[in-house]
């Protein structure tokens, strides 16, 4: 017997810009942000490195107004959304992908402890 899956993905990370909100035909908006996780690992040295990586996020309508709202550049939050692929041709006729989260719940986050 087969269970649903469900395309969810959860972060917890730090805003990379500030939140512009766009509006499109119909009254449809999408906001368009980073976000910034860290991994903590041991280098070769011995010595804690940190590693950041970037995650593209989109946010529609009410979720993108509030969250341009709520949030700003460098702060902490929560996410949960759905990961989507999608093709591109750029001006120049070179075919690229994405992968961006798109964002149907979020949480402001107190700063991490610094201890």
């Amino acid at each position: 017997m087969f269970s649903t899956v469900d395309n969810r993905v959860q972060l917890i990370g730090f805003l990379g810009q500030e939140i512009e909100v766009k509006e499109y035909a119909e009254g449809k908006k999408k906001a368009h942000m980073s976000m910034a996780t860290h991994e903590y690992r041991k280098a070769d040295d011995g010595k804690k490195e940190t590693i950041t990586i970037w995650h593209n996020l989109t946010a529609w309508d009410k979720t993108a107004e509030n969250m341009a709202k709520i949030f700003h550049k460098g702060q902490r939050l929560y996410i949960e959304g759905k990961l989507t692929y999608r093709e591109y041709t750029t001006n120049d006729n070179i075919k690229k992908q994405s992968t961006e989260i798109v964002v149907s719940d979020f949480k402001k986050l107190e700063p991490a402890d610094k201890n």
